[in-house]
């Protein structure tokens, strides 16, 4: 099968993350829904060749939108997306008819029974396995048996596969007709200081995939991911498209050079000036317990010195950055740069996240850091990409 034969379709898709790992690792999109019109926008800049739809997935019709790719049912490789799940509980009744979320995960099937794909892929926050007892959990695997699907689960940390962040995903992939390999959820292939913080067990299985002890290569570091973009000071903004620092010095800074003309969403944010202030007393590495405490905020002049270790923190160059949110907002988060007197840009929140510098986001500057922090891993979703690749080549 080339690659050229694998189609997909990317609900709930936001500004694209989970499409550009795809599409990297051979599918091709033909169309994609994301209701936010600034994620859409930067979606279809990004994606030109795929149909993008801007508006609410209940007033689409599945079977019209099969007929209009001109496809026919069971012709679609895959059904791609991170439909919202938490809601969706057969022994919550109650809850199930007032939580919007359930019907939005309705929404998703409804599209997967229209098109019957060769495979689903369903990606969501690690919570979901113990939410509800894990009900939930089972009550969508069963959903998906009905449809036809063999169906498994697994939670993925995004460094193991080299994006260089804290970050765990909680991935279900389901087969038409098909028992699920265990194959199609990819190997780790970097060792990294990640721990998970949450349930990782579901039917007395472990659901983490570990690195192999032959593991041999180690993470990618927050240097390795930002040294080669230029240096800004606080609050400066610079010409929209700007020259890279150096050469590319590591294979995860020439990926995200390749098909690139420069540097673009990296401009500084403006901060305040007691966060300045602030940030002179932290070493990379460190947090809020290296700033003295008349400059600390009032909420957190009481707190203990072991909690909320990330706050105001400077990240470490040789480890990983904490989870990029939707705000990288030194309150919530690692989010000071290493070296420079300043927080991230989008651009360096995206290259933690794994996307190419090609990659354009579009809207304000808080529009962008929210798409950015939104999105899935363009590197963790090529790992689990190709891994479905090479289970089509063997059973589909």
């Amino acid at each position: 099968m080339s690659s050229s034969d694998l189609s997909f379709i990317d609900l709930f898709a936001g500004a694209g993350g989970l499409s550009e790992g795809l599409t990297e690792a051979g599918f091709h999109g033909l169309l994609a829904n994301e209701i936010i019109p600034e994620y859409a926008q930067t979606y279809s800049k990004n994606h030109p060749g795929t149909k993008v739809l801007t508006a609410d997935v209940k007033t689409l019709d599945p079977t019209q939108i099969l007929n209009e790719l001109h496809i026919e049912r069971e012709e679609l490789d895959l059904i791609a997306g991170g439909p919202p799940c938490q809601g969706f509980s057969i022994n919550a009744p109650v809850r199930t008819m007032l939580d919007e979320r359930n019907h939005l995960f309705k929404e998703y099937l409804r599209f997967v029974d229209a098109f019957a794909p060769k495979a689903v892929l369903i990606e969501n926050v690690p919570g979901l396995v113990s939410f509800e007892d894990g009900e939930t959990l089972h009550a969508i695997l069963n959903a998906l048996a009905e449809l036809g699907y063999g169906a498994d689960v697994r939670i993925l940390g995004a460094a193991y596969y080299g994006v260089p962040q804290m970050r765990w995903r909680t991935v279900i992939i389901g087969l038409r007709g098909k028992n699920v390999p265990a194959l199609v959820f990819p190997e780790p292939v970097y060792h990294a200081p990640i721990r998970p913080n949450f349930t990782a067990t579901f039917n007395g299985q472990s659901l983490v995939k570990m690195p192999a002890p032959e593991t041999d290569s180690n993470f990618v570091t927050v240097y390795e991911a930002l040294s080669d973009l230029p240096p800004l000071k606080n609050g400066e903004q610079g010409k929209p498209i700007k020259d890279y620092h150096s050469e590319a010095t590591c294979d995860f800074q020439k990926r995200a050079r390749t098909g690139s003309i420069g540097v673009v969403n990296h401009e500084a944010p403006r901060l305040a000036d007691i966060n300045i202030k602030r940030l002179q007393y932290i070493k990379p590495g460190g947090n809020w317990t290296d700033i003295p405490d008349e400059l600390l905020p009032r909420g957190m002049k009481f707190a203990r010195k072991s909690d909320h270790t990330k706050r105001y923190g400077r990240v470490d160059p040789k480890g990983l950055a904490s989870t990029i949110l939707t705000k990288c907002d030194p309150h919530w988060g690692a989010y000071f740069h290493y070296e420079q007197e300043r927080s991230f840009t989008v651009r360096e929140a995206a290259r933690i996240q794994s996307f190419p510098d090609h990659f354009v986001f579009t809207g304000t500057q808080a529009q962008q850091f929210a798409q950015v922090g939104n999105a899935v891993p363009p590197l963790l979703a090529n790992a689990v990409g190709l891994a479905i690749k090479s289970v089509f080549s063997e059973v589909v």
